[in-house]
């Protein structure tokens, strides 16, 4: 995958990302700059500090110096790029930027990180613009901190990246196998004509219809599909099929398939096993299915018929032993160099 926007975003406050330490925050939050929807603006609305901006502003500095704010991201992972958006700041909006990140196990105070890796050097930023980097760091990463040179207002930061859980969280038995938290994507889909189908593997319920994933309205005799790759390989044992907040516009039903792409082909339909038949949904509905005796799998395909909306996706079993001890070496693997 070339577009690392395409990939979630790790810092997002939908998956738990907050900003544990902002050193200025005048004019406006820095707890915004992890909100996972776009910036808003409404000219001439004004505050006892002036104009209100959804972004992280600072004052103007009348010293050296520049300003920083700390970000826990709610999933720890390989970051493949970075989003600085400046969305609505122009005269006010922080010339260079750069972003570090560290790895620090636990839960720690703002004061006890340590071990910075650059992820983008002082880099120069345009406003009233989503400025991105890729980024080339092969390893995982719990805290980032962005600086702006030397001061002013950034809209949202976006962390884009690879998932990498920890396995010691899934000693306890079952997870969700579509998890994007866990690693789980989206590789494929039909149609995202209202809704993203990324927003069916995110954590959590829909608040509402436009968190969940909604096509357009068929006119002909096909349907609508999305296909993911399980964060784990495993053995699905229940399906949840969520239409929350879909009343006119949930699918009427929906089938689930599954295919385990280390010994087969993707692209041979003969190989692909029901884990959940064509069943009816309703609407605005939570669904759970047992599967039984499903063979493991890494991919899955949900299909609608013929269109409309879900809001999540839940597919929860159980990894092999064998693949548990893969993503120990990996988790161990990709840990940075602790050497500040």
């Amino acid at each position: 995958m070339t577009d690392f926007t395409a990939l979630p975003d790790l810092a997002s406050r939908a998956f738990g990302g907050t900003v544990a330490f902002a050193n200025d925050e005048f004019f406006a939050p820095a707890d915004r700059l992890v909100e996972p929807e776009p910036p808003t603006f409404t000219p001439r609305t004004f505050g006892a500090k002036g104009q209100v901006y959804d972004g992280w502003e600072t004052r103007r500095r009348r010293e050296p110096g520049h300003d920083h704010a700390v970000v826990r991201l709610g999933v720890s992972g390989v970051v493949k790029g970075v989003v600085v958006d400046t969305a609505f700041f122009t005269g006010n909006y922080p010339p260079y930027a750069s972003v570090e990140g560290c790895c620090v196990d636990g839960y720690p105070a703002p004061d006890e990180l340590a071990g910075w890796t650059t992820l983008l050097p002082r880099s120069p930023l345009r406003g009233h613009t989503r400025n991105e980097f890729a980024v080339d760091v092969p390893y995982r990463f719990t805290h980032v901190r962005l600086s702006i040179y030397p001061d002013g207002g950034v809209a949202r930061l976006r962390v884009h990246g690879e998932p990498v859980p920890d396995p010691r969280l899934f000693l306890a038995g079952v997870l969700d196998l579509a998890a994007a938290e866990y690693g789980a994507l989206v590789v494929d889909c039909s149609d995202r004509f209202y809704g993203s189908p990324s927003n069916l593997l995110l954590p959590g319920l829909a608040r509402t219809m436009g968190e969940g994933w909604e096509t357009a309205r068929r006119r002909d005799d096909g349907n609508d599909w999305v296909l993911v790759r399980l964060a784990v390989p495993g053995a699905v044992r229940l399906a949840e099929l969520d239409t929350s907040h879909f009343k006119g516009n949930a699918p009427g039903a929906a089938a689930v398939r599954g295919v385990d792409a280390r010994v087969t082909d993707l692209a041979d339909p003969t190989v692909w096993f029901d884990l959940l038949r064509r069943t009816a949904l309703r609407p605005d509905t939570r669904h759970r299915f047992p599967v039984d005796d499903a063979p493991p799998a890494t991919h899955v395909r949900l299909d609608a018929y013929p269109d409309g909306g879900l809001a999540r996706l839940r597919l929860y079993g159980q990894p092999a032993d064998a693949e548990l001890v893969e993503l120990a070496r990996r988790w161990a693997q990709l840990r940075p160099d602790p050497t500040p």
